[in-house]
């Protein structure tokens, strides 16, 4: 009766009445066809309809429902009031403690800086968080003038707080959202309270919503696209009207904001994508809608959630290239042709000899993206390690080690060498200008691809031998052809091996400064590895032209940065004296991450989440799977269920079967990655995780009327919620130190205050 009686009120939609009405249709309704069913409607409803006639009477739109429903706002508007009360004040309280610089605010906060100076640099991360941090600081008087050198330092007389506040106040509407999401997805003020005590109180989420970072401008826009997708699927009985449509273009936006921070934020897309695959899937099934309205819909979506998403995340990008038009510290990770187009770069507008020509002095780029140039030092080679010969390596950063004297194959005078042009073919001489080594290569195997060969620097003021010789080709060239300065893609094959030049890209360890390994690869398959381009060209004997003909598209530049984040993001690394972490460390809590101070003496802030908190949402998942499985067989078995009941199985295998893949989204994926992790990266799955919970432990505690009869069901209930709330309150009393900030004797020491709470011995406090 129920399916029938779902089905009687879709096919309403005609009457406008109707369509008033179904605003308040109760949940048993409305989510007949919510996305991520999990359970037979057929079998709902044959145990609907041997529970009770009163299911069938639940869609009626009554005057007591509406009554009901007018009863129930007054909880909501003080609860939810309650909640933005608490969830501002504990994220603004001393949010200018400490007054230096935190952990990653070393980066943030300077390429906010960056941003007010029009400075460009570059970073693994789409430019959307640091524009934002950026314009924070201006908009409250900070001028980009700090430096943000490391962690500790001082800041003064700069004005901060309105960067750190900005971000906090992005925090602060994270468990509003969830409060809202809940709210949305089980109707149950207890459920959504609940979830939003959970992340009110979690010291984990307030030190990462009060610091410099991007962490709480991502998390904002996540659950702001998961807000906007949950009240879009409530509008599925208002189908292109004003609110339908609002809803629509705002989960557009928030996808845009959630991937302009970070790539992580292709997680949520992947979940509004599935909800849309299912919704589509739906409406494809429905008879009553021809082929042109299903179509209609599509295109609405495709509009909505694909091209308005991308449209504004390619906006992003070309606010980001129009305002960094200042040559900074980014450079060298770009290639030649984006370079020129940076105000104050060596390129822009610059001049030089047309023509490489024997006696001067280069730099040589990498054409692979984030190559890096062509680079050696004083420092060898360790022992064990090919021959222990002066190391060269791919340097991604402008540096005087990067000039190279070019010299024919017989001249050994590094300070004469005639002006003659250099040709396709021709085998020359690098000479670095700074040790006066030869670029060298040998059968000795390269220190990381053990396929290819060693290159080092060798000789003395020039003089070397036969393994100093290379050949240097046009790519696409022919014998006689000169080489154009940075237009001409060019190869050198080693005279005496015959293997070429070649950046492998793969980071070499401390010994090696971390730089770009270089070998001579045997493999001579033209790739951007083994291609380079003069980059630097001086040569006084030679008249200059100019290069602004150089300047890239916009596409160009688009597809350049995305290549050069994407390399950038697989290979970081963890910093000095920094714990990274693993993905099943997570859930359980079981390592923070120390945001500031390290001794006694100094104002230590810890990332940890409230035990209290992590440990009921790790057992709740568990279960949340124990629960739908018992649900599943009650109804498969067809027990008789009442309305009560049925409701609740609906909400939790929707609506928790929604936040669960969520979950799974945000989490799963970080035990493929082969980049450094670490604890703060499991946040956002941690919000999924809460909003879980507050679900699961309210079904749970409504379900005490199995066994026990009213009044005393009732009263387990309440105690249930309170012992929880109690727990979470108490907790965070316990632990709120670590948010903001403490002082004195380190947890393992003696005579610390907080040696009574290191719970677990990975805890650094």
């Amino acid at each position: 009766m129920a399916k029938e009686e779902c089905i009687s009120q879709r096919n309403k939609t005609g009457d406008s009445s109707t369509l008033r009405n179904r605003k308040n249709i109760p949940t048993s309704l409305e989510t007949c066809q919510t996305p991520f069913t999990s359970v037979s409607k057929d079998k709902i409803s044959q145990t609907a309809g041997r529970s009770s006639e009163a299911d069938s009477q639940s869609s009626n739109g009554s005057s007591a429902q509406l009554s009901t429903r007018r009863h129930d706002e007054s909880p909501v508007k003080v609860l939810l009031l309650l909640v933005v009360g608490l969830s501002f004040s504990t994220r603004l309280y001393k949010i200018t403690e400490p007054p230096h610089v935190c952990w990653d605010e070393t980066h943030f906060g300077k390429m906010g800086s960056y941003y007010i100076n029009r400075t460009f640099f570059f970073d693994v991360h789409p430019p959307l968080g640091k524009m934002l941090i950026g314009l924070a600081g201006y908009m409250t008087g900070y001028d980009g003038t700090f430096p943000f050198i490391k962690p500790g330092d001082k800041y003064e007389q700069h004005n901060y707080w309105g960067m750190r506040g900005f971000c906090a106040v992005l925090g602060s509407f994270l468990p509003i959202f969830a409060y809202l999401i809940v709210l949305e997805l089980s109707r149950s003020h207890s459920a959504a309270f609940v979830t939003a005590i959970l992340l009110i109180f979690d010291t984990g989420c307030i030190t990462i919503s009060q610091y410099i970072l991007l962490d709480p401008i991502l998390m904002f826009f996540i659950m702001a696209a998961v807000l906007s997708m949950v009240k879009f699927n409530q509008q599925r009985y208002r189908p292109f009207t004003a609110s339908w449509w609002f809803w629509l273009v705002l989960t557009g936006v928030n996808l845009a904001g959630a991937l302009g921070v970070k790539f992580v934020g292709l997680f949520v897309i992947l979940l509004v994508g599935l909800n849309t695959i299912w919704d589509l899937w739906r409406l494809l099934g429905d008879l009553r809608l021809s082929l042109v309205d299903v179509a209609k819909h599509f295109l609405a979506r495709v509009v909505g959630l694909i091209l308005l998403p991308l449209f504004l995340y390619v906006t992003i990008f070309a606010v980001h290239f129009v305002v960094l038009n200042k040559s900074g510290p980014g450079d060298g990770f770009f290639s030649s042709a984006f370079q020129s187009r940076l105000l104050g770069n060596n390129l822009h507008n610059a001049s030089m000899p047309e023509y490489l020509a024997y006696g001067s002095t280069i730099t040589v780029k990498n054409l692979r993206i984030a190559g890096g140039y062509l680079h050696s030092h004083w420092h060898l080679y360790p022992e064990g390690v090919g021959s222990r010969q002066q190391q060269v390596t791919a340097y991604l950063h402008k540096d005087y080690n990067n000039l190279w004297l070019v010299h024919r194959q017989n001249d050994s005078n590094s300070q004469s060498g005639s002006s003659d042009l250099v040709r396709h073919g021709d085998i020359i001489r690098l000479e670095h200008k700074e040790t006066t080594r030869n670029l060298h290569s040998h059968l000795h195997e390269a220190p990381l691809t053990k396929k290819h060969f060693q290159v080092t620097g060798y000789g003395i003021n020039g003089t070397g031998d036969i393994n100093d010789l290379w050949q240097l080709e046009v790519c696409g060239g022919k014998k006689g052809d000169l080489v154009k300065v940075l237009r001409s893609k060019v190869r050198f094959l080693h005279r005496a091996t015959g293997c070429v030049l070649y950046s492998s890209g793969k980071t070499l360890p401390k010994w090696g400064w971390e730089q770009v390994e270089v070998t001579c690869s045997p493999y001579l398959k033209e790739t951007p590895s083994s291609q380079w381009n003069i980059e630097d060209h001086i040569n006084p004997k030679l008249p200059n032209i100019s290069l602004s003909v150089l300047k890239p598209h916009f596409l160009e530049i688009l597809l350049e940065s995305h290549i050069v984040m994407i390399r950038g993001n697989s290979g970081l690394k963890p910093k000095d004296n920094e714990m990274n972490s693993k993905p099943w460390h997570w859930p359980i809590n079981y390592q923070g991450l120390r945001f500031s101070g390290v001794n006694e003496t100094e104002y230590r802030v810890y990332l940890l989440g409230n035990p209290v908190v992590w440990w009921v949402n790790l057992a709740s998942l568990g279960l949340y799977l124990i629960m739908v499985a018992v649900a599943s067989i009650t109804i498969q078995r067809g027990f008789s269920l009442g309305p009560k009941r049925i409701e609740q199985s609906q909400v939790l295998m929707r609506g928790g079967g929604l936040l669960l893949l969520g979950w799974l989204l945000h989490y799963a994926p970080f035990y493929t990655m082969s980049r450094v992790l670490y604890y703060h990266h499991y946040f956002p799955a941690m919000l999924f995780s809460s909003m879980l919970t507050g679900i699961t432990i309210d079904i749970l505690l409504n379900s005490a009327d199995l066994l026990l009869q009213p009044p005393y069901s009732d009263w387990v209930q309440r105690v249930g919620q309170m012992v929880l709330l109690l727990s979470v309150l108490y907790s965070f009393y316990l632990f709120h130190p670590l948010s903001y900030g403490m002082t004195g004797p380190l947890a393992h020491e003696p005579g610390s205050a907080m040696a009574s709470l290191k719970w677990m011995d990975s805890w650094e406090f």
